[in-house]
Formats: C-alpha cells, structure tokens, sequence
C-alpha cells in the first residue's frame, strides 16, 4: 500500500493515547487538492466532530495557492467533510459519547488511486504524568541510540 503523506499532526501523537484509528475520505475543492499535493497543510489542533450524522474535520489549515483565480479564495479553515460509512459514523458517535473520549486527526496522505485520505482517531488525553514519561522514554532511547552507534 503506497501512502504519499502530506502532513502529520505529532502534537496528536504526543497528547492523547491512540485506541483505534481509521481512514477517511475529505471532500475537497480542486485548488485545495492543489495546496494538498504542494504541501500546504497544517493539521496542528485539528480535530474531528460529528455533526447532524455527519463527520467533519474541523481547524485543519489548508492554505490557498497563489495560482488560484483571485475571485475565489476559500477559508483555509472551513469545515471539511470526511467521508464514511453510516456504520462508522454510528460507533464513533456512541465512542465519542464516553468522557474523555476525542476524535483527532493524525495526517493527510495520497493513496495509491491519488485520493486525498486523512487517517483520524479515536483517542483519550493524556495526563500530565503521562507527557512526563512519553518524554523520558524519548530521552532514554536518544541515549541508547547514541551509546550503540559509539561501539
């Protein structure tokens, strides 16, 4: 499965614990493919709500290119559908529903059709002592790392 990523959302990664992830189709316009494919994204405090049965990625930035017709310049923040399935919708509702459950997004790619997909989750936040040992366990394998490449 060739994924070409685009942007990823490492805030996500280190602020909540991952459950359960999933793939999401995002109806776009064409100059926001564009911006896509040159890069443009920036995914940091994005996050995905389920609104009227419908999920919709919400603060991704995505920024016009300066190519586009100058009459058209779209929000780079507006709200942007995902597409699933009715299924899927349903068990992430009834997910999200518990406390301290979210929905965030953890980076847009091109499948190999050349489809715009986001891979969202399903996550809890992390505590403060949780970030603590997320971190020392970063610092512990940097030194490890260091150590074998020495010998």
């Amino acid at each position: 499965m060739a994924r070409k990523v685009i942007a990823n959302n490492k805030k996500a990664l280190f602020d909540f614990h991952i459950l359960e992830r999933l793939e999401a189709g995002i109806a776009l316009s064409g100059s926001e493919v564009k911006a896509i494919r040159a890069g443009r994204v920036n995914l940091k405090d994005s996050f995905v709500k389920i609104i009227k049965g419908e999920a919709f990625l919400l603060n991704a930035h995505i920024s016009y290119l300066e190519t586009t017709n100058p009459h058209y310049k779209p929000d780079e923040r507006r709200p942007r559908k995902l597409l699933l399935h009715r299924k899927q919708i349903d068990k992430l509702t009834g997910s999200v529903s518990t406390e301290g459950m979210t929905l965030v997004t953890l980076s847009i790619y091109f499948n190999e059709r050349n489809r715009a997909k986001a891979e969202i989750a399903l996550a809890k936040g992390k505590n403060l002592h949780d970030k603590r040992e997320t971190l020392k366990k970063r610092i512990l394998d940097r030194e490890v790392k260091a150590a074998l490449k020495e010998h």
